[in-house]
């Protein structure tokens, strides 16, 4: 009886973690094509003269529509993907290396932008004092 309970763990814990891999990898790629998919969409707005906000609004949009998982992509992770999937493919992207800093700026708006709905008045030393 004992023995046979052993088993029954080790298989549970066998399959928990085969499917902890499975999902592990299928988010690096999942995430990959969104970075793509929103760097794409940032980086043809902002070449055919649409400013930021806009820019961002739709690439942000998309983002954390088509990421898949538990939690919303935020706004500096998507900001990230984007600035990655840029950086990584250059010839695709000619002209966007000059907007991607607009993507960290402080904005002067208080619309759904990176700033302000990342910022907080939380520093690193009071999050991490308990």
């Amino acid at each position: 009886m004992i023995k046979h309970r052993y088993s029954f763990a080790l298989r549970l814990t066998t399959i928990g973690l085969a499917c902890i891999a499975t999902l592990g990898t299928g988010g690096i790629a999942a995430s990959t094509e969104t970075g793509k998919k929103g760097a794409q969409i940032y980086c043809f707005m902002r070449t055919n003269g649409n400013e930021h906000e806009v820019s961002w609004n739709a690439a942000y949009a998309v983002i954390k529509r088509q990421t898949s998982g538990i939690f919303k992509t935020s706004p500096k992770h998507a900001a990230v993907m984007i600035i990655e999937t840029v950086v990584q493919n250059p010839s695709e992207y000619k002209n966007c290396g000059s907007h991607l800093g607009d993507l960290f700026a402080k904005s002067n708006t208080n619309n759904d932008n990176i700033n302000n709905s990342y910022d907080s008045k939380t520093t690193t030393k009071d999050r991490y004092s308990y």
